[in-house]
């Protein structure tokens, strides 16, 4: 009889097992076919709605958003002489008000009856133990969503591998479209899918909501991620530096709204992941700014730019230093220490060393602005010496560093970081440049307007010697020739500097000459052919100097002569 009893038992025990499997498989299904048609992707235009939602599109969270309801609401889900429809009310109330972060929006993914349909289910499916069932179910099917918004958003699938292996130009564009869909990720779709979770799960035990969430989006959330962090361990090349403040500074702005939307413990890891992702970026950001500095000063090109003119080096580094200067709150923070100079390599003589003893009150960013100068100009120094015309090399160096001086004064925050100390001793350097030009070039042709060997010893006529005089008339006139001819191809770029320096030349030249010019033209005209050794009139050097810097050639065109 007890066997029979047992075996009844058993058989009566097979068949309830099997009816709740059978009418599990069917909840499985409807629960399956109740979020298919709710798993389209959200339109971008709402993803990037920056607004907050009405009833019906978004919600919008206090930063002094108030716990206790939630916490109250919590305990009637929980209670069980509540009834399913007052759980789902109350965990929808309750969501209303866990956000901390007001820069999060809220979809509503699905509308009211679905999530209370699914919630049914759920209950149903968890109280009889198919909780994992119910889990794969929910994240197969809202995980497909969230790829397709991916899709919309431009995120690639792609591996770290992939993303290494990226040409820079590609790569570049590729941040700008992942630092928009990163912010709508977790802000909007991410934060959306953790909601509906809750509106479904909460309450059910077993931490079912963060459970389904994780399901959905830890693979995406990884993707998403993945993308910032192999940009955080490429090749620190100096042209990627502003790429990676940008990705710095918005995981930075991100972080907080990452630790709400990602807080349970089953979603540590990517919480983790972005800590991480911002440490190497920073870390990052410091070794491009070294490799930059040891760029600037290593920098080969030997071959003289014509003219004179500024360099491409110099317009590249002040570009450069300006787009630093625009990061200065992020790199303020990040830059810590001095740039290391001269003393980094020891009897190295072709490196420049720097003093900082002037410049402690300047933070370390704005050292290694100033270093970046410093080591620029001692580059150029190196490059003015390939110019086989001394008078060009320093019209090389004074066109470069007057632009350095140019790119300062036209950026407030590089010059509050600079400082007008150091700002003095750069524009001291670009004029001592331009004295410098002066002498060299204007002395040997002033040499001609000298009274120093004209006149004839003992001579009781007029004391002056014709033929002496004749010959340096035309030593002044083959001398100015070929200045004037020479330096119309050099550039001057900047029209203030370019006249400033031909007034200095014109108050050194044009009295000289005319004085002389005054003194002698008698004792010429009063000879044969004048006019083959008085070639210019005052009005003619001062029509000539125009010419000077302009980058042109000189056409040979006639000049009225003096009469």
């Amino acid at each position: 009889m007890e066997s029979t009893t047992l075996s009844d038992d058993e058989g009566q025990s097979k068949k309830v097992n099997t009816a709740i499997q059978i009418a599990m498989a069917r909840l499985e299904d409807e629960f399956r076919n109740i979020l298919i048609p709710h798993a389209t992707p959200i339109e971008t235009d709402l993803l990037s709605e920056s607004t907050p939602r009405s009833a019906n599109s978004f919600t919008e969270f206090s930063v002094h958003s108030d716990y206790s309801n939630r916490v109250e609401e919590d305990a009637l889900s929980r209670d069980g002489s509540s009834s399913l429809s007052e759980q789902a009310e109350n965990s929808s109330r309750a969501i209303s008000s866990y956000r901390s972060m007001s820069s999060i929006r809220e979809l509503d993914l699905m509308p009211s009856d679905s999530i209370y349909d699914l919630r049914s289910i759920a209950e149903r499916m968890i109280s009889a133990g198919y909780f994992r069932e119910c889990v794969q179910v929910y994240g197969s099917v809202r995980k497909a969503a969230v790829d397709g918004s991916f899709r919309k958003l431009g995120v690639e699938k792609l591996s770290i591998g992939d993303i290494q292996r990226l040409e820079w130009d590609a790569l570049n564009a590729k941040i700008g479209k992942w630092i928009r869909a990163a912010k709508m990720c977790v802000r909007v779709l991410f934060a959306s899918e953790k909601r509906l979770c809750e509106q479904i799960f909460q309450g059910l035990g077993s931490a079912a909501d963060e459970a389904c969430f994780m399901e959905t989006v830890k693979g995406p959330a990884v993707q998403l991620f993945n993308f910032a962090e192999a940009i955080s361990i490429s090749r620190r090349a100096p042209e990627k530096l502003f790429k990676i403040l940008d990705l710095h500074d918005t995981l930075v702005e991100l972080l907080p709204d990452i630790d709400v939307v990602f807080e349970g413990a089953s979603a540590e890891s990517i919480r983790v992941q972005a800590a991480e992702i911002i440490s190497r970026l920073a870390e990052a950001a410091r070794g491009m700014l070294n490799e930059f500095e040891n760029a600037v000063l290593r920098e080969p090109s030997r071959v003289p730019v014509p003219g004179g003119t500024i360099h491409p080096l110099t317009r590249y580094v002040m570009n450069y230093i300006s787009l630093i200067s625009d990061y200065k709150q992020t790199l303020g923070e990040l830059i810590v220490s001095r740039p290391v100079t001269g003393s980094r390599y020891s009897d190295d003589a072709s490196t420049p060393d720097m003093d900082f003893t002037e410049h402690e009150e300047q933070s370390p960013l704005a050292l290694h602005l100033i270093w970046i100068i410093v080591i620029l100009q001692f580059n150029l120094e190196g490059k003015s010496k390939h110019y086989k015309d001394t008078s060009l090399a320093h019209v090389f160096v004074m066109n470069n560093v007057h632009y350095i001086v140019q790119k300062i004064k036209g950026s407030p925050e590089l010059r509050e970081m600079i400082g007008d100390t150091y700002l003095r001793k750069l524009t001291a350097k670009f004029r001592q440049a331009a004295t410098s030009y002066q002498r060299a070039t204007w002395v040997g042709v002033l040499y001609c307007l000298r009274d120093e060997g004209l006149h004839v010893s003992g001579s009781f006529s007029s004391g002056v010697s014709k033929s002496a005089l004749r010959e340096r008339f035309k030593s002044f006139n083959a001398i100015f020739d070929e200045v004037h001819k020479t330096q119309a191809l050099w550039l001057i770029p900047d029209a203030q500097l370019r006249e400033e320096l031909r007034i200095s030349i014109s108050e050194l030249l044009i009295p000289a000459y005319r004085s002389f010019l005054g003194r002698f033209r008698t004792h010429i005209e009063s000879g044969r052919h004048p006019e083959n050794y008085i070639k210019y009139s005052v009005e003619d050097l001062e029509t000539a100097l125009l010419d000077f810097f302009e980058g042109n050639a000189v056409s040979q065109h006639s000049r009225r002569r003096s009469q």
